[in-house]
């Protein structure tokens, strides 16, 4: 479940506290003071078996006698008492409760656990939503519930803050009323034994009275659900997260170079990009970034100007911006020369802009105009320094009337304390970003730029590539079965470079030889110099033990190498089981750059990929970024960018470009390995050498182990369903091919739907339409698998798409509504029935109960198509439309 019956929670009819009490100090008694003065106007009941008064109301006894059906059960009752009392609101028609009540984790032997299981089971059979155990409660505004022990209540406003922590909620909760920020939500949810963040998103998406989504996380529990919810979410409104614990050991389980260098933190960092979530770092950076987006216009590029009287404070100001990652923009000679016109002979004649101590509100006025004129400015920064000669306030008054029209991000800083207040209430009130010091204003506008690029990853339609490679995954089972079958672990050498050849992805020839004699025959069988290495599963790490040696020309420097190397390893590792030797030919790449790439498994989000720089001081050295799978080439360069080693491959001085197609391209194939195969738990390509022209990996492990749970499921976001893919006949038009939407089908979209007769046009989309704007193209392009589909049928020769359907499921996937759209030239060929019929075939399959869609009342072929197949009409929305829908399972 998601989101259903989440409104019994946030605004309900009726309420009964279970755990009211009287005494002094108890969290019964504050819940209840909470209640009944946080201004809600529905029923509200006291439950305790002993007979008192509370408030000057009367309890009932249980909630069986309590008058009326409460939607909502607030409960504070000691661990054991819980489950029952979730029964009984159960039977008594409830649909939502908040356990406040904590202990349950503290309970020995099992016995909490056992508890917060018997709650669910309570619940399951009355589709009872749950926040918590041990959790603050609940403040939703806009229905004047206070179902918490909070020691104040919240200010109305638009923001929704979801923590696991009540703490925090609580220190949110009067830090942002004291500077007069109101909230829509407050949600305490605790243990998460039911609702989690992926549940709140998806709730709060959809919120008309939430505008931005604040996040405290210390875990997520389901991670394909929470970033599915949230990349919906994101595109809706902000999602800013903070994440704590940052500083987390790494994964104890991981054996591999990638496992040890990619930590907790920077998964979530990968997990949080690829949602669409901002992250920031501190409570209060989360409200200034809420402020800053709310007001702030869009951003197109990571450089400002700095405009400032005081030429420290600019300083400054280009100091922070480069520390958080921003650029410092570059003024053109034109600009430079307008700003000469306008400006003391003194003026600095470059970024940061200082216009001198003495400048008057004027000066601000036409420095701001020609900066937000010149082509080469994205943003500016306004900073000023209180004096005795200029009036700070004009200056602001000045800044906000040259700001307003202006599409431009504009940002200010006025220094000082008491003289600045009036210049900043003017900002607030002009709806303009202000902040008390340059830091706090870079960090600001580098909340725009990461914003902004969250909303492209998120709707950025990736351009068609060669990506497409078809890997030989038959005989890549074939290597993995045979290795589980054999136990191994790690898979041996010679596994490796079959399973690679599997995947394109280029390796050094290499072969495995028992013995030293074998190991000169295979490098006299290589020709030219050969790396000779250690064979054991009880070695990862072989330059570490002597188990290495490179550049062998002849039959005895082998030989000798390999004596010197075996009696080395006995000497430092006499407990190692040594199973020969690999030979390796020697690749002569100088100037190669050394690269490292792999996987590893997390324990909330799945597989992740690693990339960076490479070698043996790879811990050293400590240049490295984490993405999730599946990838695709723009994402691919993303995670290359995220490295400092980026700027090198682009060339400098005498260093031609590195061959960044191919390397992304490599970073898909083993995106899509992993996504292949759950059994593949590790993997380091470790050097990985990339010069001009190729790429090559040079040493590789891959560890293995047996599937756990289902197919896929651990991957954290759902990849391209392949398994949809299936050929097609039509007596009328002969084969064709039928698969789920990619995002490189942009442009054949794009055609389908410029090449629709108005008529079509309009019965399909309910307006004229002639062609689809790149956001929306990027929307129907780049679905979320896990929530939506989309299924395309095309000749396979030209890829002209002959028609399209789509499905959308509700949070809670049960219901879904359809849409379908048919080349206006192929008309009355079949392809209508085809595409419903397959789309009804994968709702069953998905396990939906309802399949419905809004189809114009003049539109008869489609209504026609839809009664062949079962649809019942009915009523829609307006006289003009007919609601269509189809019963294919009994709601769960």
């Amino acid at each position: 479940m998601t989101i259903r019956n989440l409104d019994a929670i946030f605004h309900p009819r009726g309420i009964a506290l279970i755990g009211a009490s009287a005494r002094a100090g108890s969290v019964g008694l504050v819940t209840a003071v909470n209640l009944k003065g946080g201004g809600f106007t529905g029923s509200l009941a006291f439950v305790n078996p002993k007979p008192q008064e509370i408030l000057g109301a009367a309890c009932y006894a249980d909630i069986a006698s309590v008058p009326f059906v409460p939607d909502l059960g607030v409960i504070c009752t000691p661990p054991r008492a819980v489950p029952q009392v979730i029964a009984e609101l159960g039977a008594r028609g409830a649909k939502g409760a908040i356990v406040i009540t904590a202990g349950f984790g503290e309970l020995e032997g099992g016995e909490g656990h056992a508890l917060q299981q018997a709650m669910l089971d309570a619940a399951r059979p009355h589709l009872l939503r749950i926040i918590g155990p041990n959790c603050l409660g609940v403040v939703s505004t806009p229905a004047g519930l206070n179902g918490s022990f909070a020691p104040r209540n919240a200010k109305k406003g638009g923001i929704a803050f979801v923590a696991q922590s009540g703490a925090i909620v609580t220190t949110v909760l009067d830090w942002a009323t004291s500077r007069g920020i109101g909230f829509s939500h407050l949600v305490s949810l605790g243990d998460m034994a039911d609702v989690d963040f992926g549940d709140m998103l998806d709730y709060l998406a959809n919120d008309q009275q939430t505008s931005a989504i604040l996040l405290y996380i210390e875990a997520v529990t389901s991670a394909r659900k929470f970033i599915s919810a949230a990349r919906a979410a994101a595109r809706l409104k902000p999602v800013i997260a903070i994440k704590a614990g940052r500083h987390g050991a790494a994964a104890k389980a991981a054996h591999s170079h990638t496992g040890a260098l990619a930590g907790i933190d920077s998964v979530y960092d990968a997990a949080f990009r690829r949602a669409g979530i901002l992250r920031v770092r501190d409570l209060e950076e989360i409200f200034d970034a809420v402020e800053t987006l709310s007001i702030a216009p869009r951003i197109n590029r990571d450089d400002m100007v700095i405009l400032t009287n005081g030429g420290g404070a600019g300083v400054l100001a280009i100091d922070a911006l480069l520390d958080f990652g921003g650029v410092a923009a570059e003024l053109s000679p034109d600009t430079i020369k307008k700003l000469d016109a306008l400006l003391p002979t003194t003026w600095s004649k470059g970024n940061p802009v200082d216009i001198i101590g003495d400048a008057p509100a004027a000066r601000y006025a036409a420095s701001l105009e020609t900066l937000l004129e010149a082509p080469e400015t994205n943003a500016v920064l306004v900073i000023n320094c209180p004096t005795a000669i200029a009036s700070s306030t004009e200056a602001a008054r000045a800044v906000i009337e040259v700001a307003r029209p202006q599409a431009k991000a504009v940002l200010a800083n006025w220094l000082g304390g008491d003289l600045a207040q009036e210049s900043r209430a003017l900002f607030a009130a002009a709806a303009l970003p202000s902040y008390e010091t340059p830091t706090e204003a870079a960090r600001g506008f580098m909340h725009l730029m990461h914003y902004r690029k969250g909303q492209e990853a998120i709707v950025e339609v990736p351009s068609s590539a060669a990506t497409e490679f078809s890997p030989d995954s038959g005989a890549a089972r074939a290597v993995i079965d045979r290795a589980l079958e054999l136990g191994q672990g790690w898979l041996a050498p010679e596994d490796v470079s079959r399973l690679f050849e599997c995947y394109r992805i280029p390796m050094v020839r290499a072969a495995k030889a028992p013995d030293i004699e074998t190991a000169v025959k295979l490098a006299a069988k290589f020709g030219g110099a050969v790396a000779l290495k250690i064979v054991s599963p009880d070695i990862l790490h072989k330059s570490e033990v002597g188990g290495v040696a490179l550049g062998l020309k002849t039959k005895d420097a082998v030989r000798a190498a390999a004596t010197a190397m075996l009696a080395q390893v006995k000497k430092t590792q006499s407990s190692a089981r040594l199973d020969g030797f690999l030979v390796q030919e020697m690749v002569e790449k100088p100037g190669a750059y050394e690269l490292i790439a792999g996987m590893a498994v997390d324990a909330q989000f799945g597989p992740f990929l690693l990339f960076g720089q490479g070698g043996t001081a790879v811990e050293i050295v400590a240049d490295r970024a984490v993405a999730l799978p599946p990838l695709n080439l723009r994402l691919a360069r993303e995670l290359i960018e995220e490295t400092r080693i980026a700027r090198l491959l682009k060339g400098y001085r005498d260093h031609p470009p590195a061959n960044l197609p191919e390397l992304a391209s490599t970073l898909v194939k083993l995106s899509q390995l992993v996504c292949d195969f759950d059994e593949v738990v590790e993997i380091d390509l470790n050097p990985l050498l990339l010069d001009a022209t190729s790429i090559v990996a040079v040493d590789a492990r891959v560890r293995i182990a047996p599937l756990k749970g289902a197919r896929g499921a651990r991957l954290s976001i759902r990849p391209y369903p392949k398994e949809l893919e299936r050929d097609e006949q039509l007596s009328s038009l002969g084969r064709l091919k039928l698969r789920p939407i990619r995002p490189e089908d942009a442009e054949a979209l794009k055609t389908l739907v410029a090449e629709l007769s108005p008529e079509d046009a309009r019965l399909r989309f309910f307006l004229p339409l002639k062609s689809v704007q790149p956001q929306l193209l990027a929307r129907f392009t780049q679905i979320d698998y896990d929530r939506e589909m989309a299924l395309v049928l095309y000749r396979p020769e030209g890829g002209r798409f002959a028609g399209v359907v789509r499905l959308i499921a509700d949070p809670d996937n049960v219901s879904a509504e359809f849409a379908i759209v048919v080349a206006s030239d192929l008309h009355r060929q079949g392809i209508g029935r085809l595409l419903m019929t397959r789309l009804v075939e994968y709702a069953r399959a998905r396990g939906l109960s309802e399949l419905m869609g809004h189809v114009l009342r003049e539109n008869s072929a489609m209504l026609a198509l839809a009664a062949k197949l079962g649809f019942q009409a009915s009523a829609g929305e307006s006289p003009d439309v007919v609601r269509v829908s189809l019963r294919l399972a009994a709601p769960s």
